[in-house]
């Protein structure tokens, strides 16, 4: 597919109007609307459904809508980093779950961005499978992965920082009188647990054969919103320590599960493909940084 004809899509999904994505692209109206022809027969497929003054994307054409965005954006890092020879410039893509432990990639991304000016950061909140799926992509140069999984397919660096696992709850929660929280503690809870660990076996060894007797009633893949349906009371949540900071204004409390969990942050990137000099060199420096 034209890199150029994928644009003129674009625009037209944002739009939702041929004349106006026209403008924008200053093109006529019937080359444009020839252009996105041309594309729906070379695909075999419609991806507008086409109104008197609306254009909708069909499900087709949501599909190709979000990956003409990854494919453009991708083009567009590319371009800019060859271009950007003369100067330390680029774009740093880092994608990573929630977790205070990632504090020192951030120092690191900090260091460089008052060095060298130029360069710029995306950050990508996600799960170990989003990141995964970025960084095989091609969208995402890094990703910080938390727990224990097989990264065969990456290298990989571990994070000096582990993340502690314990119980969010309102202050006013009966468990919240104890300094830890114990398997048998949280039989017959109304218990929200992360989807990371809900995919891992650590949390079930930790149980000690109590699992079963554990009532899940539900996930949640970032804390904050989790946090929320926590503070009304109907439920209580398995989650890392600190990243909701418990005050008298939200409510909340945090106690450490006994005996411990903790998970390793590993920074993994692709085997598959050689590094821009800017991930290079913020490889180069957080090593260098963590030692």
């Amino acid at each position: 597919m034209d890199i150029r004809v994928l644009r003129y899509f674009i625009a037209i999904a944002q739009e939702e109007n041929i004349s106006r994505a026209a403008r924008l692209l200053h093109i006529s109206q019937p080359a444009l609307s020839r252009q996105i022809a041309d594309l729906e027969t070379k695909l075999g497929t419609k991806l507008f459904i086409r109104g008197k003054r609306q254009m909708q994307l069909t499900k087709d054409g949501y599909y190709l809508l979000e990956r003409a965005r990854e494919i453009v954006k991708l083009v567009d890092k590319t371009t800019y980093n060859l271009q950007k020879e003369d100067v330390v410039s680029g774009t740093l893509d880092i994608g990573a779950g929630e977790s205070l432990a990632i504090a020192c990639i951030m120092k690191t991304v900090h260091q460089l961005m008052y060095k060298y000016p130029e360069i710029q950061v995306n950050l990508n909140s996600g799960d170990s499978i989003n990141i995964e799926s970025a960084l095989d992509s091609g969208i995402l140069e890094f990703g910080v992965i938390m727990g224990h999984h097989q990264l065969e397919n990456y290298h990989t660096l571990e994070l000096p920082e582990k993340n502690r696992w314990g119980i969010l709850m309102r202050e006013d929660e009966q468990l919240a009188t104890k300094k830890t929280i114990s398997p048998t503690d949280l039989i017959g809870r109304p218990l929200l647990i992360s989807r990371q660990l809900q995919r891992h076996q650590d949390f079930k060894n930790w149980s000690q054969g109590l699992f079963d007797q554990f009532n899940f009633v539900g996930s949640y893949n970032l804390i904050f919103n989790a946090a929320l349906l926590v503070k009304t009371g109907a439920c209580i949540a398995l989650t890392y320590e600190d990243l909701i900071e418990p005050t008298a204004d939200n409510e909340l409390i945090f106690r450490p599960l006994n005996p411990e969990l903790n998970d390793p942050n590993t920074l993994i990137w692709s085997k598959n493909r050689t590094l821009p000099d800017v991930d290079q060199l913020f490889l180069d420096t957080l090593r260098k940084n963590i030692q």
